[in-house]
């Protein structure tokens, strides 16, 4: 005696729909977390919150490479030893572009404060010492790993070109699936999944 079974059992079914459910369950986290970091980057500068993509690995596990720094801006004087800022170091040090680094001496020197600054995973000091010559400096207040990356990534033409083209091919083909499923079925019924 032969037994046919029915296209797609029951069990089948019911995994299907538990797959979709943790599928769109992974979609919405994933989507909640991008709006996260995405409010983080642009309500920042409106609270005052400076930030910075940290390139080289100089602050190690501090602050580490690829993180975002978020920074506040705090009148010069209000800076301690121990504080992270992120600056630009003087000419004469050969260095391009800014430096995070921990501030680990402030001294008094001709009416001007003196700081030097070392990067945690740094064996000795900066060789240079310089004065902040604002009123004001970021100081580091937190950092979120890795988003740095994603920061980076988007200034790059063809990255941001895919962000916006891979969801619309992703769209595009589901509503390609979902006319054929919807012609292919009796009586103009989709059939279940």
């Amino acid at each position: 005696m032969a037994i046919a079974m029915r296209r797609g059992s029951r069990t089948q079914r019911r995994g299907g729909r538990r797959g979709a459910r943790l599928r769109g369950a992974v979609g919405w986290l994933i989507s909640l977390c991008g709006l996260a970091v995405a409010l983080a980057v642009v309500l920042a500068p409106l609270l005052g919150i400076e930030r910075y993509v940290i390139t080289g690995g100089s602050m190690g596990e501090a602050v580490p490479i690829g993180s975002i720094a978020f920074e506040e801006v705090v009148p010069t004087e209000e800076l301690v030893e121990g504080d992270v800022i992120t600056y630009q170091p003087p000419a004469e040090s050969g260095e391009e572009g800014l430096v995070t680094h921990r501030i680990v001496a402030m001294r008094e020197r001709d009416g001007a404060t003196v700081l030097r600054t070392k990067g945690d995973a740094n064996l000795s000091p900066d060789p240079w010492r310089f004065e902040l010559g604002a009123p004001t400096q970021g100081r580091v207040l937190f950092s979120v790993p890795l988003v740095g990356y994603a920061i980076g990534a988007l200034g790059d033409r063809e990255v941001r070109i895919a962000l916006i083209g891979f969801p619309a091919l992703l769209i595009a083909i589901s509503a390609v699936r979902r006319l054929w499923r919807e012609s292919s079925a009796p009586d103009g019924k989709p059939e279940p999944l």
